[in-house]
């Protein structure tokens, strides 16, 4: 179901809906995604923001209906420098987040099942070293392969 082939390596970016859409633009070129897929991820992060703390590394999991998607997957960012995020629990309040998980699901009730085996990397903090720290997207497509095995 997961093609782990869209990874940018220390990405430098100025804010959330920046890396969303460099993010975006990597599932539009591969197919992955219809063109109305970026904006409806970004106007959902208005009103459900996805800015999840998890601790040492934050991270964060945009997404949106499965109508703007032709094909599962995720593409994830590391960034050089942290970007915030509204948090999940309290979109009053924001969290820096270096890791984006872009998320592209076609049947909503895969969604569930995804959303677990994310959690679980999330809690595993020596896995979100390993990939906050890789230099080479390969490593983090590994990473995440066996992860979501």
């Amino acid at each position: 179901m997961m093609v782990l082939d869209l990874v940018k390596v220390k990405l430098k970016v100025n804010s959330s809906e920046e890396v969303i859409k460099i993010l975006g633009e990597m599932l539009l070129e591969s197919g992955y995604v219809t063109d109305t897929y970026i904006d409806a991820v970004l106007q959902r992060e208005l009103s459900l923001p996805t800015g999840l703390q998890i601790g040492h590394i934050n991270v964060a999991i945009p997404h949106t209906d499965s109508t703007h998607v032709k094909e599962s997957t995720i593409a994830l960012a590391t960034l050089e420098e942290p970007v915030s995020f509204q948090l999940m629990a309290d979109p009053a309040q924001e969290v820096d987040v270096k890791l984006v998980f872009l998320l592209a699901v076609k049947e909503p009730k895969k969604q569930v099942k995804l959303l677990k085996q994310l959690m679980a990397i999330f809690q595993n903090e020596e896995l979100l070293n390993r990939m906050e720290k890789a230099e080479d997207s390969r490593v983090i497509s590994a990473i995440l392969s066996n992860a979501l095995a």
